[in-house]
């Protein structure tokens, strides 16, 4: 196969698996917000930070936020770390952790999430039940935390901020 036709597959792959993360993310009742940033050239640099804008007006109910993260299978590690920060309407650090985001299976290499072709999506729960202290606008930022820069073959980086739903048992 030639370049051009490889090219148009590839490019083809792309738009399919984004036209599916946009239907998939129209579907849900529950997700208050929902956005990724795609990676220029798919190499992440630590200096470029992903960052979602979001308003939260019901801080009784409490929440699940989840990292969107799309890697290709060329992706040279199993795990993904990033740094994480939640910071209010003044600019101000709510919250912050460091967490590690396995993409693939450890021990087999193989890739977990949802793929299609060369591509894989993962949704990985960042903040599980979290109550937003007080209503207004939210920013979620997102570092790359490993050792290589630039990270190569992550592709876009997202979140979705989901109510979180209690079934009675």
């Amino acid at each position: 196969m030639d370049l051009f036709h490889r090219l148009a597959a590839k490019t083809s792959t792309y738009l399919l698996l984004f036209s599916l993360f946009l239907l998939a993310g129209s579907c849900d009742s529950n997700s208050v917000y929902k956005d990724h940033e795609d990676i220029e050239d798919g190499k992440w640099y630590v200096k470029n930070e992903p960052a979602f804008t979001f308003e939260i007006t019901d801080t009784t109910q409490t929440y699940n936020v989840y990292y969107l993260v799309r890697n290709s299978i060329a992706y040279p590690y199993y795990n993904l770390y990033v740094k994480r920060f939640l910071l209010n309407d003044k600019n101000k650090i709510v919250n912050e952790a460091l967490n590690e985001l396995i993409l693939m299976d450890e021990k087999s290499g193989k890739p977990l999430g949802d793929g299609l072709g060369d591509l894989f999506d993962h949704k990985v729960l960042a903040l599980k039940s979290y109550r937003f202290p007080r209503k207004g606008k939210y920013t979620f930022k997102i570092r790359q935390y490993m050792r290589q820069d630039p990270l190569p073959e992550i592709l876009s980086m997202g979140i979705s901020v989901e109510k979180e739903v209690i079934n009675p048992k």
